[in-house]
């Protein structure tokens, strides 16, 4: 049997046993913070860019916030790229990557076109958590090297996903995940240098997945070996012969994974909770005339950036996101703003800040992502905190309270508080919809669209 085959006899084999509470509890708190994340991503240049080029149309799919309507893969593409866009989406550390955005994202689209419950949504979503993110464990650090997990190994999420919620054969199933691995893409490069495609990747996983899955679901053939092949994935990306799968429901990954706090890259978070811890009780931020960052070396190679200049170079800095969690208290959206990004305060600091891996922190990468951040006054002392996990890791994971509460930060200016209200409620509540379309985005001008049972 080949890999995608396993995977998909165990998708298969899943429908027939109820979701356990704690992973459907998962399930739920894994949409609520995708739409945290893609509420704000949606009016970043990136995603308003991509939405003007390609923009609504006519569509069983709705774009989100806006509710406007789009076709499948339109919907997975845009909502996929703004769940990216604003660096909010959650992680499986363990795999460097970003299930939810592809996810959730191709989740969506495709439960729009069929209406279905929202017990059977929670149920896909579960699926493509589980499938994308044992491929993202089974390639491990030496994909990630040079390809982006998120771009590449969410496309295999989204298509699980999809091909759950089209209730696929186990030969169509796997069908639709070997489609999937000849359209995955996303190179690190592009967030290694200036540039503003990083959220693409996601867009194009969540769309891919979709196609892939619909091209199965018709009898579009993908090689089987696609993954463990001579030629195949597992070599092409990260030169390795024998890839395989393991661990499958052992537990369901969707409880295990990293919620974002810092609206940046994950590798900059435990840097920016110790600097948080600095803050609070160590020297005043104006008398500080030295920072030391200590941490795990891809850590200092992806968020290295010593003097960033624009939004999407600060979120990659570990210098910069240390200095503004010291200065402003918080790096959420306001930290990347034109105004933090030239304040001098945190450029002062920046410019006093060194960068190094510890061996020690190093050696606990992926499991753990540690660092050190140590300060030194004007008078000679030195201050220092060191955490070997991150706040929102599965050690120290955030209240169903703190999830709110970031929805609430993230997702009312945007649309309103009231809108913000209802949507909140309503996601929630997924478990006892019996229809996705009961999900109400409404739209900026107050109107509402119609469901499948209203009538054309």
């Amino acid at each position: 049997m080949t890999v995608v085959e396993q995977l998909a006899e165990f998708a298969a084999a899943q429908r027939a046993t109820p979701i356990e509470e704690d992973v459907r509890h998962a399930a739920v708190r894994a949409v609520v913070d995708w739409v945290s994340a893609t509420v704000p991503g949606s009016v970043t240049p990136a995603a308003r860019g991509l939405t003007e080029a390609l923009g609504p149309g006519p569509g069983p799919a709705r774009l989100i916030p806006s509710g406007q309507d789009t076709d499948v893969r339109t919907a997975a593409l845009l909502n996929g790229t703004a769940a990216h866009a604003a660096e909010l989406d959650d992680i499986y550390r363990d795999a460097f990557y970003h299930p939810g955005a592809p996810t959730v994202a191709a989740a969506f689209a495709v439960a729009d076109q069929l209406d279905v419950s929202g017990e059977d949504f929670l149920r896909a979503v579960t699926i493509g958590y589980e499938i994308g993110a044992r491929i993202a464990l089974a390639v491990g650090p030496a994909h990630y090297r040079h390809w982006h997990t998120t771009g590449t190994v969410g496309t295999f999420g989204a298509a699980a996903a999809a091909a759950e919620l089209l209730q696929l054969d186990t030969v169509r199933f796997a069908g639709a995940l070997a489609l999937a691995a000849t359209m995955a893409a996303g190179l690190q490069q592009t967030f290694r240098s200036p540039s503003t495609g990083k959220p693409l990747h996601s867009g194009h996983a969540a769309e891919a997945g979709v196609v892939a899955a619909l091209a199965a679901e018709r009898g579009l053939a993908g090689a089987l070996d696609v993954l463990e092949g001579p030629a195949g994935f597992g070599v092409a990306t990260a030169g390795i012969t024998d890839l395989s799968v393991t661990g499958l429901g052992d537990p369901f990954c969707v409880t295990a994974t990293t919620v974002k706090y810092h609206a940046c890259c994950g590798h900059t978070f435990a840097a920016i909770d110790a600097a948080l811890e600095l803050r609070a009780d160590g020297p005043r931020v104006e008398d500080i005339i030295g920072i030391e960052i200590e941490t795990y070396e891809t850590a200092t190679r992806v968020a290295g950036r010593a003097d960033p200049r624009e939004p999407g170079e600060a979120r990659f800095s570990l210098a910069y996101t240390v200095a503004a969690a010291l200065v402003l208290g918080s790096v959420r959206l306001r930290a990347f703003e034109p105004e933090a990004l030239r304040d001098p305060a945190i450029r002062d600091l920046m410019a006093r800040t060194t960068t190094r891996v510890d061996p020690e922190l190093d050696m606990m990468a992926p499991g753990r992502r540690a660092a050190r951040v140590r300060v030194t006054d004007r008078q000679g002392a030195s201050y220092e905190r060191l955490r070997l996990t991150r706040k929102g890791d599965p050690e120290d994971p955030l209240s169903d309270r703190e999830l709110r509460d970031k929805f609430d930060e993230l997702v009312p200016p945007v649309v309103g508080r009231s809108r913000a209200e209802s949507i909140a409620s309503t996601l929630w509540k997924l478990p006892a919809l019996t229809r996705m379309s009961a999900l109400d985005w409404g739209a900026a001008d107050g109107t509402r669209r119609r469901t499948p049972a209203e009538g054309d």
